[in-house]
């Protein structure tokens, strides 16, 4: 111990280090270790990587950052020397973490196991939520499904459990509310097998979709790639309050930047009206930022993440943002690309559709749209919930709308079902008696899944090809998405207006104005929602639906049926045979939108995703055909017979032909479902030809090698027809930047040649020669394991 002198002398030297301005320096934020989830108690949230990483980034671009460029720069992997320029460098990034959804996770897993490795590099979790169809209630519907996906349950549990990943069992509920809940933290990067990833922008993190190889080449160690983003600022004033939610929010965003006007961008949201939302309703906006193309979307750490993170037995992380603050928000004077401002006070609740989710429509006009474009004005079915909208402050709100209307007597007119996010929101609404006001008003609680937002929905009420209107809290309303039937009319709008259309059966109801009759034979109108941003008495956990990787993994067998119907384990495609592609066969060329449901479609074809061979049946099946505005009509341009789009690929395929499709502008928009690359790549297809791309669809027709380009001048889409021979010239010497030539031979003898432009650099250019990116990394670690024998 020190002695009072040698004390009194250290004080005087102390003092002596301030007065000199030599004070010690503080301790690095690295030296703070907090766990990134409870879950997982030795991965570590890497706060001095960001600090380590930004000095250099300050130090070479010396001008102020947007919060998404401290996060992002922050993961690069080699900031010294990476090139950074918005919307157009390739950055090489570092995420903390993956996330994957059954469905997708079949894929990413059997490429990982192509691929040789035995552990996931870093920590990545699975999750059951798409293979639950609804059909009579949350219990029925999640045995039934326990049966029927047995296989591919197996197959998940025992995978992961082999590489060492966190596996959610079905029932534990929808991936983004399970991420939110247990793994998101501010400041962090994700990458997620679902569009619908940006959920966790909610808590500050930078949460991306991807197709599952972009998920195996972080699990395998690899760098995850992303064309430098653009910044997108949404300014938002006032204060939020009455009808309007933060889904209104993000349905007016869509209106003002459509379904592609993020696209290479991220969403930033900014200003003191940020202050009046809660974490879930900011998880709700990112999570929509999908819609409209955005790289992700997010907002600057507050207050309110803090009392989230508490209320979700996070406290540690809550506490250790705080001293990390300064780099989880904008810098003073940081520059965007485009800024938005959108007052709150003055915002009206939005609804979005039909058919598209940027056609928005503020409610005090909806009636009249409803009349002018004779939408069926009947409310079949009102849906809440989903991984958009299902927080306990969502379900507390519409609880509230529907007691009221149960004080006066009524039950629902439409069908209204209730889907909670997860097995805790569902456990934490029983316990408050929030699920049974539900249940008395008529309402049906679903499972803890996806079901009718992904089309996971045995719907029986109207017939396939019946024009009808549905309302739901969703996010995506495409054609058929929710149902399977073209002519279901599909609207988006918050939890509360969905809740109180429920009880008028009206889609020209207008809750804010309009009265409902009780049974008393007297008119009420409905007063301001109202509910709680956190439960009061703390979440209920529920059941315990999480299986931990075992200490010993040697021993665990993958579940694979060489039989199955549902899984297949994968074998590599051939690489390019250095040949220039002459007399290729246009497949399709797509009028229109055309969407990953367009060319992998969902509902009943889920089932195959983890079988390559089965699931491509469905390729481009729901693309409209430009020769005969059909569907799943094509002519084979060798026999002259016209036949479904993945027959006619088929016969291309085996007898050496390959071929090309034509696609319009923002092609592959929606999902993340890298099953639209693998099918057309799996069926011998060589190049989709576009207007544009979708961002993770072009990325992922990238990484299985196929050749994702686009017109030099869009106009030339005009110019090919359908029965057009194709030649793509140059690939000789392929590089960035450098023009391809397709020559089109048309059926009368004459040819065009039209310039073609592509994104590719010079990695992604050896993916294409390797076959695919998963070959380039197979061969890559092969090598080094021969490298790491022949030293011992």
């Amino acid at each position: 111990m020190l002695n009072l002198a040698s004390k009194t002398q250290a004080v005087k030297r102390s003092l002596q280090r301030l007065a000199a301005g030599m004070a010690t320096a503080a301790e690095p934020i690295g030296a703070t270790k907090v766990p990134m989830s409870n879950l997982e108690p030795n991965a570590y949230i890497n706060y001095q990587r960001i600090e380590d990483n930004l000095a250099v980034v300050r130090d070479r671009l010396k001008r102020p950052l947007t919060l998404s460029e401290k996060i992002v720069y922050g993961h690069l992997d080699d900031p010294h020397n990476q090139d950074i320029e918005r919307g157009k460098s390739y950055l090489k990034l570092r995420p903390d973490r993956v996330a994957c959804q059954d469905a997708t996770a079949q894929m990413a897993i059997l490429q990982f196991m192509s691929a040789g490795m035995d552990t996931a590099a870093v920590p990545t979790t699975v999750h059951c939520d798409h293979l639950i169809e609804a059909q009579v209630g949350g219990v029925k519907d999640l045995e039934r499904a326990m049966n029927i996906n047995k296989e591919v349950y197996d197959f998940l549990a025992t995978a992961t459990a082999k590489y060492g990943l966190g596996f959610w069992r079905p029932g534990s509920g929808i991936i983004h509310q399970i991420i939110l809940e247990n793994y998101a933290f501010p400041g962090g990067l994700m990458i997620g097998t679902d569009s619908h990833t940006p959920n966790a922008g909610g808590l500050g993190m930078v949460a991306c979709g991807v197709g599952g190889a972009d998920a195996v080449d972080v699990m395998a160690g690899l760098p995850w790639e992303l064309k430098c983003p653009k910044v997108i600022q949404v300014n938002l004033k006032g204060k939020i309050g009455g009808w309007t939610t933060p889904k209104d929010v993000i349905l007016k965003v869509a209106g003002i930047l459509t379904v592609k006007g993020g696209t290479g961008a991220i969403v930033e949201y900014t200003g003191p009206g940020v202050e009046s939302l809660s974490c879930t309703g900011m998880a709700t906006i990112c999570n929509m930022g999908a819609e409209i193309g955005a790289t992700t979307s997010l907002f600057p750490f507050n207050h309110r993440m803090v009392d989230y993170l508490k209320a979700t037995r996070r406290e540690a992380i809550a506490n250790y943002a705080k001293t990390f603050q300064h780099n989880l928000k904008a810098d003073e004077g940081a520059e965007y690309d485009q800024t938005i401002e959108i007052n709150l006070s003055e915002l009206e609740p939005h609804i979005n559709g039909p058919f598209t989710p940027d056609l928005a429509t503020p409610i005090s006009k909806f009636k009249g749209e409803v009349e002018k474009n004779g939408w069926p004005a009947e409310l079949k079915v009102a849906l809440i919930g989903s991984c958009t909208n299902s927080s306990y402050e969502d379900m507390t709100r519409s609880a509230s709308i529907a007691k009221e209307a149960a004080d006066h007597g009524l039950q629902t007119k439409s069908k209204f079902t209730v889907t909670p996010g997860s097995e805790q929101v569902r456990a934490t609404i029983e316990r408050d008696g929030v699920m049974k006001t539900f249940e008395d008003v008529g309402g049906i609680v679903l499972a803890n899944a996806c079901g009718p937002c992904i089309g996971q929905w045995d719907r029986r009420d109207v017939k396939k090809g019946e024009p009808n209107s549905i309302i739901t809290s969703y996010n995506r309303n495409f054609t058929g998405r929710n149902d399977a039937n073209p002519a279901t009319h599909a609207f988006v709008a918050s939890p509360d207006i969905v809740t109180a259309m429920a009880f008028a059966g009206d889609l020209r109801f207008n809750p804010l104005t309009d009265t409902l009759t009780g049974t008393d034979g007297k008119p009420f109108k409905f007063s301001d929602p109202s509910g709680f941003e956190l439960p009061p008495r703390g979440y209920d956990p529920g059941q315990n639906t999480f299986q931990a990787p075992p200490k010993d993994r040697a021993s665990v067998q993958v579940a694979i049926d060489p039989k199955s119907e549902r899984l297949q384990v994968l074998k590599p495609f051939a690489p390019w045979d250095g040949k220039t592609p002459t007399d290729l066969p246009i497949l399709i060329k797509v009028k229109g939108k055309c969407t990953t449901d367009h060319i992998s479609a969902g509902g009943p074809w889920l089932k195959y995703r983890g079988h390559l061979e089965n699931i491509s049946q469905n390729c481009l099946i729901g693309a409209i055909n430009a020769e005969n505005g059909e569907a799943n009509k094509v002519k084979n341009q060798i026999t002259g017979e016209y036949g479904p789009v993945p027959e006619t690929a088929k016969w291309y395929r085996e007898r050496g032909i390959k071929w090309v499709v034509i696609g319009d502008h923002n092609y592959g928009e929606g999902s993340s479902r890298e099953h639209a690359a693998l099918e057309p790549r799996f069926l011998g297809g060589l190049a989709v030809i576009t207007r544009s791309f979708a961002r993770i669809h072009e990325t992922n027709l990238k990484k299985q090698g196929m050749l994702a380009l686009t017109f030099a001048n869009p106009d030339d889409y005009d110019k090919v027809r359908p029965s057009d021979r194709v030649d793509i010239l140059g690939l000789e010497s392929f590089a960035p930047g450098k023009n391809l030539t397709m020559v089109l031979k048309h059926e009368d003898g004459t040819k065009e040649e039209i310039p073609l432009a592509h994104s590719f650099n010079e990695g992604q250019i050896e993916w294409f020669k390797a076959g695919s990116a998963l070959n380039l990394m197979a061969s890559k670690f092969k090598q080094q394991k021969q490298q790491e024998a022949n030293q011992q």
